[in-house]
């Protein structure tokens, strides 16, 4: 198994590190009712994807 000779400086570990940050949700507004949403995702306010009825809403 390799073993390294010399210990690494936490700069040098660190900076290998660099792109482990989380990154910001894809989000983007529904076509339909204008709330933010996931993308390739249904519209949890209005129920809607892709520009079809997932969920129907019953207004009385």
């Amino acid at each position: 198994m390799a073993v390294p000779r010399n210990r690494h400086s936490n700069a040098r570990k660190n900076s290998k590190r660099a792109h482990h940050a989380k990154k910001a949700k894809n989000v983007s507004d529904c076509e339909n009712c204008g709330k933010p949403r996931l993308s390739h995702n249904m519209c949890a306010f209005c129920g809607r994807y892709d520009d079809q009825a997932v969920i129907s809403e019953d207004k009385e």
